[in-house]
């Protein structure tokens, strides 16, 4: 019964893929358009170049406008300072064996 089954999910699920139309294989050369395939692919080019006509065109953006103020850009970078006062050295560790009171 098992079997029938599974040949009959087989049979379900192998009907709608060879019910699809052509496709084209590696290396197998385009069929030539017909007319009026061609006069549609034209139509169409035509109608893409004037919506890209149809954009504005944008200014350049900043996206870091709101980090830096609008003259930092043309400012020259300034020298660090140096610190004031000298910075004290950190205390040796503690030898890992002893314990602290």
């Amino acid at each position: 019964m098992r079997i029938i089954a599974a040949a009959f999910m087989m049979a379900l699920i192998t009907g709608p893929a060879l019910a699809q139309d052509h496709i084209q294989q590696y290396r197998e050369e385009d069929k030539p358009k017909t007319e009026a395939q061609k006069a549609e692919d034209r139509r169409a080019e035509r109608a893409y170049q004037r919506s890209l006509s149809n954009v504005p065109d944008q200014k350049q953006t900043d996206p870091w406008g709101m980090a830096r103020p609008d003259n930092a850009s043309q400012a020259a970078p300034k020298p660090h300072a140096k610190p004031a006062a000298k910075m004290a050295a950190p205390k040796p560790a503690a030898p890992a064996g002893t314990a602290t009171k």
